[in-house]
């Protein structure tokens, strides 16, 4: 017997409760409860039997043995980068972006190289037909007879069809789309989608198939449905950029198997997403020459170094409230920095609008970056312009000192290679430093050392 009861679910993180309530008491989200029937089980004999029947003695860890142990490299060099090095059988992967950014394309891609390879491939799709998937494909180039196309949506029919063909990856084409019959709810859903994703992530470890799972995002850029859907799935990666410009970035949020600070960078053409193997030089293209408000700086992506422009522009406000915007960084942190330019350096900016851009869309979350914010923002402030061939980084504190970064050999190296002559770092970072050819390294303890350097 089965009965059937509506409770409601936060559309945020997944928590269950009786009755509506305004604010979500887990998740503090205002607004977020959705109303939704759940099929409940009366029948306790059978379920009793039904786990004592599949009952998994434990085993003790020392006589365990890791079978296919290989990952299964997708030809996709960035893509490998994000995922630890490769795909891991058996492994539950979410892709998550906004609508149109490429998710479909990056995966179908995947597909044809694991497909060239001899892999096995099974691409499952609940949005599109079979003929608008192939339209798409033949723009991407051609495919082998080892990728195969299922448009269903019924979980069901997909957990047979892998079972029959036995793929070693397959991909869900969204999740959003999929329904399970154990579930009532409607498609897209909290539980429908919470059901559906343990499915999968049961499937794949028994059958040591990875899949990948595409998921929509929501304006505020995570990925709809319950938080536990994150924490049900090994990675969890975010493909972010403007879907009008051409560079896209993949970024690993969870990862499992790897680390959770690589990124991948990509361009997008006719053809499908190509890899851009290097981002620093891709991201100083068009920079201006001369220019007050523009200073070049590194940030480190995982283990990669990247060089981008930091643009500032201050001008005489005419309102009585001073505007403050920042993209590409966090903006409380920007209004941290114009403060402690106003208290340490005596630089009236109360009076200024400041605007603060990291040019070529990237999001930059490192506080390396604070040394070149502050200088572009006084450089803006002065109408000086900072040298051509100079480069800056350091994290800012309060009293306005220069606090020491990790990683400096990297970015060092980096901007070398790129042609810069000149380093303004931390005076912490300058004492272990060796001598880097022809790179001069400038060693700074406060923000007024700085002020030198602007001509």
């Amino acid at each position: 017997m089965a009965k059937t009861k509506e409770v409601f679910f936060c559309s945020e993180c997944g928590y269950e409760s009786a009755k509506w309530m305004g604010q979500c008491p887990a998740c503090k989200q205002w607004n977020t409860f959705a109303e939704e029937k759940i099929t409940i089980s009366t029948s306790k004999g059978s379920q009793g039997k039904s786990v004592s029947k599949n009952y998994k003695a434990p085993q003790p860890m020392k006589e365990i043995k890791v079978t296919n142990t290989n990952w299964i490299h997708t030809k996709i060099g960035e893509l490998d980068r994000v995922l630890g090095g490769g795909i891991v059988r058996g492994s539950l992967v979410l892709v998550g972006g906004d609508p149109g950014i490429g998710k479909s394309t990056l995966l179908l891609q995947m597909c044809g190289n694991l497909s060239e390879s001899g892999h096995k491939i099974l691409y499952v799709s609940g949005e599109e037909s079979e003929s608008q998937i192939k339209l798409r494909a033949d723009r991407l180039g051609e495919f082998t007879k080892e990728l195969y196309l299922l448009c269903e949506i019924h979980l069901e029919q997909i957990e047979e069809a892998i079972l029959k063909l036995k793929p070693e990856v397959v991909v869900i084409d969204s999740i959003q789309t999929m329904l399970s019959s154990e579930s009532d709810s409607a498609q897209g859903s909290v539980s429908q989608v919470r059901e559906v994703t343990a499915k999968l992530m049961q499937l794949a470890k028994q059958e040591e198939v990875a899949i990948f799972v595409v998921g929509h995002v929501t304006k505020e850029g995570t990925v709809a449905g319950p938080k536990t859907l994150e924490h049900m799935v090994d990675t969890v990666l975010y493909f972010e950029g403007d879907r009008y410009g051409s560079y896209r970035m993949l970024r690993g949020v969870k990862n499992r198997f790897g680390s959770t600070n690589e990124m991948g960078v990509f361009e997008m053409v006719g053809t499908g997403l190509l890899e851009v193997t290097n981002p620093s030089k891709v991201m100083l293209e068009g920079k201006p020459k001369e220019a007050s408000g523009s200073v070049v700086t590194c940030t480190m992506e995982g283990t990669r170094p990247i060089l981008l422009e930091v643009q500032a522009l201050c001008t005489q406000t005419n309102f009585n409230m001073p505007r403050r915007t920042a993209v590409g960084i966090d903006y409380n942190r920007v209004n941290l920095l114009i403060a402690v330019i106003e208290k340490r350096l005596h630089l009236q900016l109360g009076g200024c609008d400041a605007y603060v851009n990291i040019a070529g869309g990237i999001k930059v979350n490192e506080p390396a970056v604070d040394l070149a914010i502050i200088l572009a923002l006084i450089s803006s402030y002065k109408n000086r312009s900072l040298s051509e061939d100079t480069i800056v980084f350091g994290e800012v504190g309060l009293t306005g000192e220069v606090r020491a970064v990790n990683m400096v050999e990297q970015r060092i190296k980096e901007a070398e290679k790129l042609g810069f002559t000149t380093c303004i770092l931390p005076k912490a970072n300058l004492r272990h430093q060796k001598e880097n050819g022809n790179l001069k390294c400038i060693g700074v303890e406060h923000i007024h050392e700085v002020l030198d350097y602007i001509s």
